[in-house]
């Protein structure tokens, strides 16, 4: 009966801007987890990030739609650029669950970010409310780190399919969150900034069409943009 609904990864961040290892996080939880679609939803600006510098929300989003336009199971969400506040985490699910309300969700986040939830807004309605994905990249094992803070409620709810196992029908039928390392590609937007403003070949980190709408709008050359 649950495979009756439909499921919905939500990818969240500042994609500043997308690259090769957020995409490959997205197909691999999309085949992973059966999933029907993927949703990025890029932050206008993010809580636990204001105050630094980001590009601008249109530039990442147009990066976003260039980098998913031939995936027919990805698309980006304006949910939250569009909104008159700057929603939490939390709030952004809640209007998600309204627009898909026979869908079960599925919110992905890398391990960096999981690290710190305890510090989002109401973490602990996220992680009991929703399913969670956490998506490690290569050689990240510090278990200590990525979920040592954790209420032993909810860390009773962690399971670690890390090493490409694939999580059982018995252990999807209720929330959960997974601990997972699908992804083999280790690049993060900090690396393709630095690469970009030392003029080095980008297509080896970003989709191509990213590539290209990095160099022609002259993204990431000022140093401000490779502190956030």
């Amino acid at each position: 009966m649950e495979r009756l609904r439909q499921r919905i990864g939500i990818y969240g961040g500042t994609f500043d801007p997308i690259h090769d290892g957020h995409f490959k996080v997205a197909e691999a939880v999309l085949r992973s987890f059966a999933m029907d679609r993927m949703l990025f939803v890029p932050a206008y600006v993010p809580p636990h990030k204001r105050g630094q510098t980001l590009s601008s929300a249109y530039h990442r989003l147009a990066m976003l739609v260039l980098a998913t336009f031939d995936s027919p199971r990805m698309f980006v969400s304006t949910v939250e650029l569009d909104s008159p506040t700057r929603p939490y985490t939390i709030e952004t699910l809640q209007r998600l669950q309204v627009e898909y309300p026979e869908a079960r969700l599925f919110f992905v986040m890398g391990a960096d970010s999981f690290k710190d939830v305890t510090t989002w807004h109401k973490y602990e309605r996220i992680l009991s409310e929703y399913d969670v994905i956490v998506a490690a990249r290569p050689r990240y094992s510090d278990d200590e780190t990525i979920a040592g803070s954790l209420a032993p409620q909810l860390h009773a709810s962690l399971i670690d399919l890390r090493g490409g196992l694939l999580p059982s029908n018995e252990q999807l039928m209720l929330p959960h969150i997974y601990l997972t390392d699908y992804a083999k590609v280790d690049v993060s937007a900090t690396n393709v900034r630095e690469m970009a403003a030392s003029g080095g070949a980008l297509k080896v980190l970003v989709p191509p069409a990213v590539a290209a709408y990095i160099v022609k709008y002259k993204l990431y050359q000022n140093s401000e943009c490779q502190k956030s």
